[in-house]
């Protein structure tokens, strides 16, 4: 890698940045693999020769004398629904450029093959979840995890992206230099002839975080007061054994958001009883699991039906969040359609009437009204109100109402953080995550060349993921175009105002958001540090905006 003088250029702020469609510059040999299939799900080899590089070479990595650096143009870390879309949109716009993706797990999928817990489903339209360049082929909208896992194998192997996957490599470290422009990432692979933990470490001049928001490794810690005294499993979904048996079980899930609202459903198929204890209630939607058949499809090719369903289901989230502008008319509506579907038995208030708007936090999905069956048949109830203690066979609440139970579930969150559980260092200095602001909700304050790959919490996490990749491959050939190697986003000596954390993190107020305020960055309330939450918008912006506001370039000179 050519290390050439630099200096800092600041862009103005004027007209458009105007780079939707530029020459591609000097070619890069593209990288050749070999693939091959073993215990631990598909491997991949490079067989190219490594560059060999000292550690003074660097003037970062200094625990041995010489280290083999394998060189990327493109560090993607994540081969989750993310990373695979990064990776579709990083190869077509740059054929001949090499990108890796660093994936912890033995296979792809992200949340998608870590949760593993009865009835996991997506909790928005697979029309808008699915990857716009592959759309979802099947007619129901909401699909079970193992669909949803198989369609992502299929995308990833149709377009080659699985070649480009290394699997079981956890990244521990990355660092930024200077010096070089380039990020020095470091991770513990699993090493196929003997199984061992060995070392690697990957360079690239830009790294995407394709890693979500939650650490896969431990689950939010929830304090139950008495949960010790319990006889019977605990279990956290997060960590669904393998061998629990709830049949004919009495089922205790604490918790009210969208895994307790996919797993009592499920659960309630073959358990005894399933009871919801809730602290408070959610909103819950029941939706048509089914695509209704339009009479032109017989005139038209199935991959254009494919498109149009995609086209219509954004327009239906698009109506769907202007009415969130009018939270007394959705309440209204989500409050009678609830009503209807309760039975007798079970009263509307307190258990399914929420003391907040729609939509500050999230709305929960139930596809042809499954939750609402369960109560209705019997199989299932709610229990609502603050947690006394756990006793050794049953939970009680301020209330006095006990819950008797052999299996207690602990829906109660994920433990929020960015970055995969992984260390982030500038020139060796360690990144403070919950100091810095994000720009457009993809950058971090004061780190160069990183990208976080962010969804939305009122549309499908896919379209904010995908509006994220196009303005990333849209900057990289700003980069080209301008010779420069890498942007920072920085904060003017005005500062920025910090969005109030009442308002919550990307619009919500979870709890479980809530208590990770001191793990995340922050949004600010004006551009570009605003949170985002319109696709049709970003979408737009991440193909013609103006993406020098509040970013610093270094410009690569002689290289």
């Amino acid at each position: 890698m050519a290390t050439a003088a630099i200096h800092t250029a600041h862009a103005a702020h004027g007209a458009h940045a105007g780079v939707a469609s530029i020459e591609t510059g000097a070619k890069t040999k593209p990288i050749h693999y070999t693939s091959r299939k073993d215990s631990a799900g598909e491997g991949l080899t490079n067989s190219t020769p490594q560059k060999v590089i000292s550690s003074s070479e660097t003037g970062l990595l200094t625990n041995a004398p010489s280290l083999e650096i394998h060189d990327f143009d493109m560090l993607i870390i994540g081969a989750g629904i993310s990373g695979i879309n990064m990776a579709y949109r990083y190869q077509e716009s740059f054929p001949e450029r090499r990108y890796i993706v660093l994936e912890q797990r033995e296979n792809i999928g992200g949340t998608w093959d870590l949760m593993r817990y009865p009835g996991i489903r997506s909790d928005s339209d697979l029309h808008t979840f699915g990857f716009a360049w592959r759309p979802w082929p099947e007619k129901i909208p909401i699909a079970e995890g193992g669909a949803i896992l198989e369609y992502m194998k299929e995308s990833a192997a149709q377009y080659g992206i699985d070649k480009n996957i290394l699997f079981q490599h956890k990244v521990k470290e990355s660092n930024w230099s200077s010096r070089e422009q380039a990020w020095i990432v470091q991770a513990d692979a699993i090493d196929e002839q003997s199984g061992k933990t060995i070392v690697k470490h990957f360079r690239g001049k830009f790294v995407v975080l394709g890693t979500g928001y939650y650490n896969y490794d431990k689950p939010l810690e929830a304090n139950i007061s008495g949960i010790g005294n319990f006889k019977g499993r605990v279990v956290h979904p997060q960590f669904w054994p393998k061998d629990l048996d709830y049949a004919n079980k009495k089922v205790a899930i604490i918790g009210s958001g969208a895994t307790t609202i996919t797993l009592l459903p499920a659960l309630a198929k073959t358990a005894k009883k399933v009871t919801m204890v809730q602290r408070s209630p959610s909103y819950i939607v029941s939706m048509a699991n089914r695509t209704t058949p339009r009479w032109w499809e017989m005139f038209v090719p199935r991959y254009i039906q494919q498109r149009l369903t995609r086209i219509m289901y954004l327009f239906i989230g698009i109506w769907l969040r202007r009415m969130m502008k009018n939270p007394k008319k959705m309440r209204e509506w989500m409050t009678k359609d609830t009503k209807k579907l309760l039975p007798a038995s079970i009263p509307f208030d307190p258990h399914f009437n929420p003391k907040y708007d729609p939509w500050t936090q999230r709305v929960c999905l139930c596809p042809d009204g499954d939750f609402f069956e369960a109560l209705q048949e019997g199989k299932a109830g709610v229990a609502t109100g603050v947690i006394r203690t756990v006793t050794d066979t049953s939970i009680v609440l301020e209330s006095g109402e006990t819950i008797e139970a052999d299996i207690i579930i602990t829906a109660t969150g994920l433990h929020l953080q960015y970055g995969g559980n992984s260390a982030f260092k500038i020139d060796s200095e360690p990144l403070d995550w919950h100091t810095k602001f994000l720009w457009r909700g993809s950058m971090i304050q004061d780190v160069p060349n990183l990208m976080l790959v962010q969804g939305y919490t009122t549309a499908s996490w896919t379209l904010g993921a995908d509006a994220t990749a196009h303005m990333t491959c849209r900057m990289l050939k700003y980069f080209q175009r301008n010779k420069y190697s890498s942007a920072t986003p920085r904060v003017t000596r005005s500062g920025v105002v910090e969005q109030n954390w009442e308002k919550g993190l990307m619009g919500l107020t979870s709890t479980y958001i809530r208590m990770a305020k001191g793990r995340l960055p922050k949004n600010g309330v004006e551009d570009p540090w605003r949170a985002r939450k319109d696709y049709l918008w970003d979408l737009w912006f991440a193909k013609f905006g103006d993406l020098r506001k509040g970013l610093s370039f270094v410009e690569c000179v002689g290289e």
